[in-house]
């Protein structure tokens, strides 16, 4: 069974539903089960996607600002076009010799700090994370965790267990310990990097005191799933340095924050100054195409390799090589690594600029921003009101989702094709539904 971490927004029998609608989800539930959730609190039902748009069964084009799997933006005809014709030619896995995984491997690998310099192949962020952390156990003999309060790595059992998203009743690893991630809200940056440095060192005395051996900081560099938060600069590198000292790996989730997405560089982890042992990647890797990966530095994928055997069956199949590859020449090709720069710090004055008291803070870079939205009267973050402004501007035909512990964050992520035109119809429409949800809310 999958577990599916999207914020629950739609909820049986809560809005009247069209009959030909309730028909489809009630098919569903019936063949899918309970563990599937819908966006939005009322579901839509797309049947083609193109660029920045979703196009809804009866026409209606939904500007998408939400998702981070096609990043290049939906159907790109390039990666399209590169997938049709290599499964047209040949499909065939890591155990035959062929050259586009290895120039694949070669350019992905060219993207990162000349230390990271092995590339181990997956097919989603779940199976990458699970290798590296069988990768950073191999390397050090240790077992011991940290990750951030909220984190999100995976699916599979041995991730699940680092996954507190996951909520209650996924128990936490008896050898892992949460701390809260940097962030900025009544404290200044240099008070936010102590913080989290001095939370990273309390749980590495904790299993010190334990007689639990480190094995690794496992953090998604930009904190996504708790609530985004991408500053400050530098925030992470003391911990980092601490864990290390005690034996310890980095690794660094790059599955959300990863190929362009924050606009500076290719990797959300540069901008804290800090090269990881290991980075996981996923999501945007193929632009819709199931593929993940796991980087690290040589000397710890050849003393796994020497240890273990690793196949995926599937993982760096000559048809997700041609798609990996096509991706890559879009970003170059495209420029959109400035884009998502420029586009970014567009976007993120915009909605700083807002103007609406019930926002406590717009945290985020280049193309990925968390909205944190609070109740006015008493400071507590309002996951209520965050769920009205993102159904709210799902009726306008604009799509955003949650994030955050008490899902009050709200997650913008346009994909990195997004241009000025689509950002001013965003804008526009965030406005309105500031407005609107104001006066419903406080009537």
């Amino acid at each position: 069974m999958t577990i599916d971490t999207t914020p629950n927004l739609f909820v049986p029998g809560v809005e009247k539903l069209e009959p030909e609608l309730e028909a489809t989800i009630a098919r569903r539930q019936q063949v899918m089960g309970a563990s599937y959730r819908l966006n939005y609190s009322k579901p839509l039902h797309f049947v083609r996607g193109e660029g920045v748009w979703l196009y809804h069964k009866d026409g209606t084009p939904y500007l998408d600002f939400y998702n981070n799997v096609a990043s290049l933006g939906h159907c790109h005809p390039r990666v399209v076009d590169a997938m049709a014709e290599q499964a047209r030619t040949l499909c065939v896995n890591t155990r035959y010799l062929y050259d586009s995984v290895i120039e694949y491997s070669e350019r992905l690998l060219a993207t990162f700090p000349a230390e990271l310099s092995r590339v181990v192949f997956a097919c989603t962020g779940s199976e990458a994370n699970d290798a590296a952390c069988r990768i950073a156990e191999n390397a050090t003999g240790g077992d011991g965790y940290i990750v951030s309060d909220f984190a999100y790595h995976g699916t599979t059992m041995a991730v699940a267990r680092l996954s507190s998203n996951l909520g209650p009743t996924v128990p936490l690893g008896r050898t892992v310990w949460t701390v809260m991630p940097p962030h900025t809200i009544g404290r200044t940056d240099a008070e936010a990097a102590e913080a989290f440095t001095a939370e990273v060192k309390a749980a590495l005395a904790e299993m010190k005191r334990r007689g639990v051996k480190p094995a690794a900081l496992l953090i998604d560099s930009i904190f996504s799933s708790d609530g985004v938060y991408s500053d400050p600069k530098g925030a992470i590198k003391e911990a980092v340095e601490a864990v290390r000292a005690e034996g310890g790996l980095f690794i660094a989730d790059e599955v959300q924050g990863g190929f362009a997405r924050t606009g500076e560089s290719m990797w959300s982890f540069s901008r804290h100054g800090v090269i990881p042992d290991i980075v996981t990647l996923g999501k945007p890797m193929g632009n819709g195409y199931p593929m993940s990966g796991v980087v690290a530095r040589a000397e710890l994928i050849e003393k796994f390799g020497a240890n273990a055997r690793y196949f995926n069956t599937f993982a760096g199949n000559s048809v997700a090589a041609a798609n990996g590859l096509a991706v890559l020449d879009v970003i170059r090709d495209e420029e959109l690594l400035q884009n998502a720069q420029i586009q970014g710090a567009k976007l993120g004055q915009l909605l700083a600029d807002a103007g609406d008291e019930r926002i406590a803070q717009v945290r985020g870079s280049g193309l990925y921003w968390g909205v944190e939205i609070r109740d006015t009267s008493t400071g507590a973050k309002d996951g209520h009101t965050a769920r009205a402004i993102v159904n709210a501007m799902r009726e306008r035909n604009v799509l955003i989702s949650l994030t955050g512990r008490y899902e009050h964050v709200l997650k913008v992520r346009p994909p990195l094709v997004v241009r000025d035109q689509e950002i001013d119809r965003f804008i526009e429409t965030f406005r309105d539904v500031l407005r609107n949800v104001s006066s419903k809310v406080n009537a």
